[in-house]
C-alpha cells in the first residue's frame, strides 16, 4: 500500500506505523515540497499512492494544495484522510465525487471545546475586578454569574457541539443542541432542528456555532437572527466566518445584545486591521485559534493510524464521509 504523508508526520508516527504489520510504501513529502519514495526523491508525476493522508502538517506548511491536487487527478488514490473538520470547500466534495472514500476528523474538538469554555468563563468571571482589588490590597467581595444558571443553544452538534455540551453540562447548564437529526444526546437537555432556532433564541445565554457552511447556514447569523437573541447574551463562533453577517453583528451589539461575541473564525482570514472588529469593546477577537490545543495533533495522528488499521480490513472508516452529507 503507497501512501502520501508529510514527514513532519511520519517523524511522529513512524513507529506505530511500522508497528501495524502492513506492507507500507512511504510517499513522504518534505518541508520545502520535495517527494521522495522511501527514502529516493521522485517527481511530482511520479507519484502514485492509494492513500493521501493530509495531516495538520500540510496546513501549516502551506502544502495542502499539493495533497489535494494529487487526491483528485491520480487514479490510483482510493482514501483521503484530512484534518479537516470543516468540509465547506468544493474540494472535498470533488474528493467524494470521483468515487474516493474520505474520512474528516474530530482531533480538534476537545481543544475547540475547551476554547469555548474559557472564554465563555473569561466573559462572564469578574477576573479583572479580582486582581483590581487584589493590587489595592482591597478586601472587597465581587459576585459572578454561575454557569450553572445558563442556558445553551449549540448549534451544530456533531464533534465539536457535543463536547461543548458535554463541559457545559458539568456545569449544570441547560443545553440545547441544534442538528439535522433531532435524535437525543445524553450532553443535551433537548435537541432540535434548524428551523426551530427562531423559537430557542430568547431563551439562550450562550449561542455556540460550531457547524457546518453550507446554503442553508449561510449568513445564519443575520439582523433577524440577532433580534431574536437574548439580552446580555454571549455569541461564541467557532464555525465558519461566513455564519455570520459581520455588519448585522456589529450593529447588534451596539444595541447590547448579544452583549459579547467570541470570534474566532471571519470572512476574511486574516482579519483585516480596518476591520472594526479588532477594537469594538464587546468583541473578542482570536485568530482562527480555537483548534490550537496541547493534544489536538496527537489525536489527529491516532486518528489516522486507527483508520488505517480498518482501511486495511476493509471496514468502515471513523468519520467516514458520504455523498448525503453534502
Amino acid at each position: 500500500m503507497k501512501i502520501l504523508l508529510h514527514a513532519g508526520a511520519l517523524r511522529r508516527v513512524e513507529p506505530a506505523l511500522r508497528s501495524l504489520g502492513l506492507a507500507l510504501e512511504l510517499y513522504v513529502v518534505d518541508a520545502e515540497g520535495g517527494i521522495s519514495l522511501d527514502g529516493v526523491a521522485v517527481e511530482r508525476a511520479q507519484v502514485r499512492p492509494e492513500v493521501v493522508w493530509a495531516s495538520l502538517d500540510t496546513y501549516s506548511g502551506n502544502q495542502v494544495g499539493l495533497f489535494f491536487q494529487v487526491a483528485l487527478t491520480e487514479p490510483s488514490v482510493k482514501w483521503v484522510q484530512t484534518f479537516n473538520a470543516g468540509l465547506d470547500s468544493p474540494v472535498f466534495k470533488g474528493i467524494v465525487d470521483k468515487g474516493i472514500r474520505l474520512s474528516n476528523s474530530s482531533a480538534q474538538a476537545v481543544a475547540m471545546a475547551e476554547y469555548v469554555m474559557g472564554q465563555v468563563l473569561g466573559a462572564w468571571y469578574p477576573h479583572d475586578a479580582y486582581r483590581a482589588a487584589q493590587a489595592a490590597r482591597e478586601w472587597r467581595r465581587v459576585g459572578f454569574r454561575e454557569l450553572s444558571q445558563s442556558h445553551w443553544l449549540i448549534i451544530g452538534y456533531g464533534n465539536i457541539g457535543r463536547e461543548v455540551a458535554q463541559r457545559a453540562k458539568a456545569f449544570g447548564a441547560t443545553v440545547t443542541g441544534v442538528r439535522r437529526s433531532s435524535t437525543s444526546d445524553a450532553f443535551a437537555d433537548e435537541m432540535a432542528k434548524l428551523a426551530d432556532v427562531p423559537r430557542l433564541l430568547p431563551h439562550a445565554d450562550v449561542v455556540v456555532l460550531s457547524c457546518a457552511l453550507n446554503d442553508e447556514t449561510r449568513d445564519l447569523v443575520g439582523s433577524a437572527f440577532l433580534e431574536r437573541m437574548k439580552p446580555k447574551s454571549l455569541l461564541v463562533n467557532v464555525g465558519r466566518g461566513g455564519l455570520i453577517d459581520e455588519a448585522a453583528l456589529i450593529a447588534a451589539l451596539d444595541r447590547g445584545t448579544p452583549g459579547i461575541a467570541v470570534l474566532d473564525v471571519f470572512r476574511e482570514e486574516p482579519l483585516p486591521a480596518s476591520s472594526p472588529l479588532w477594537l469594538h469593546p464587546q468583541v473578542r477577537v482570536t485568530a482562527h485559534t480555537s483548534a490550537a490545543g496541547s493534544g489536538t495533533v496527537a489525536r489527529g495522528d491516532k486518528t489516522f493510524l486507527d483508520n488505517l488499521a480498518i482501511y486495511a480490513r476493509g471496514g468502515k472508516l471513523i468519520n467516514e464521509i458520504d455523498e448525503s452529507f453534502f
